[in-house]
């Protein structure tokens, strides 16, 4: 497979040109970061259907609103840090309480936006999206994904919260991938252990299972794009199969992958897991690699996870 690193945001807005010249009632809203979250290529190419918010993301998720309201379909994008971070109310109210066809895109989530620090690292956003009845929240894991999710949101006629990276990423999916929303993808078939990761640790994920391979430890991965609605099924599958989880997320451990994952096997079916995510934390300034490591977010940290699992599961 081609290693080549691939821009997940490049491919949201070069995603965003193409269909602004298939559906004219495609809008784009940013805030003032049209150069960071890519929105640009659309800004260049359609200019009458894209409006640049300024600073004031607040504004921007009403105005969505609004042009959703009259029939359009809007894709507004800025940082994760500022949406749904600043702007959770307005969300709240004028997006998700009427069920308004907003597509919110987010880039720069988690930490690996590096040396902007701590301001600029969104760790929460997953748990504020998640709280929101009736958002669909995907964290696509590769830029060919990226640009299925994107597409099946423009398809769909429900307010979805997107999170991309900063960094460029590996492919993970090859181009037979077909996404589904709410539907996991196994990468990898293992029975002794199950991994469940999403986003950026995905790549982490397949890395740890192929270095226990060699060690002779047989470990499932599974890529959960879809946070909400989670795919259950794959989740108690996995559980009965192998009888141990990990989950791996760039996002603190409250209230996103882990949480979620836990809740339906606490339901369902109840097995040893063990959770690769920020702590209760803030990561600080550093490259992003420096930040992945100082957190625990890494393959190694992702092998000791299931081995410990697994211990848990035989003792």
């Amino acid at each position: 497979m081609n290693q080549q690193l691939v821009s997940l945001r490049e491919t949201y807005g070069k995603t965003l040109v193409e269909l602004g010249k298939e559906n004219p009632d495609i809008v784009v809203l940013d805030s003032d970061l049209s150069k960071s979250t890519m929105s640009k290529f659309f800004a260049a190419e359609l200019s009458g259907c894209f409006f640049d918010c300024g600073i004031a993301e607040q504004n921007m998720i009403g105005i969505a609103a609004g042009l959703a309201a009259a029939g359009k379909i809007p894709f507004a994008s800025s940082f994760a840090v500022f949406s749904p971070g600043r702007c959770f109310d307005q969300i709240r109210m004028s997006i998700a309480q009427p069920h308004l066809n907003v597509k919110l895109v987010s880039t720069h989530g988690g930490i690996t936006v590096g040396e902007d620090g701590t301001s600029h690292q969104s760790v929460e956003d997953l748990a504020l999206a998640c709280a929101l009845p009736g958002l669909t929240v995907i964290v696509p894991a590769d830029a060919h994904e990226t640009e299925q999710v994107v597409r099946a949101a423009a398809a769909s006629k429900d307010p979805f919260y997107i999170r991309l990276c900063r960094p460029a990423l590996p492919p993970v999916f090859n181009q037979d991938y077909r996404f589904e929303i709410g539907k996991a993808a196994t990468l990898r078939d293992g029975v002794q252990a199950t991994i469940i990761a999403i986003g950026i640790m995905v790549t982490a994920a397949l890395e740890a299972a192929d270095n226990l391979k060699q060690e002779g430890i047989d470990c499932r991965v599974l890529c959960m794009s879809t946070l909400k609605p989670i795919d259950r099924d794959a989740i108690i599958q996995a559980a009965a199969d192998t009888g141990a989880i990990v989950t791996a997320e760039e996002h603190l451990e409250h209230g996103g992958l882990g949480s979620s994952v836990a809740r339906v096997l606490a339901t369902n079916h109840p097995v040893p897991v063990e959770f690769i995510a920020i702590k209760d934390t803030y990561a600080g300034s550093g490259k992003p690699a420096e930040l992945l490591e100082k957190c625990g977010l890494t393959a190694r940290d992702i092998e000791q996870a299931v081995k410990a699992v697994i211990k848990r599961k035989s003792g």
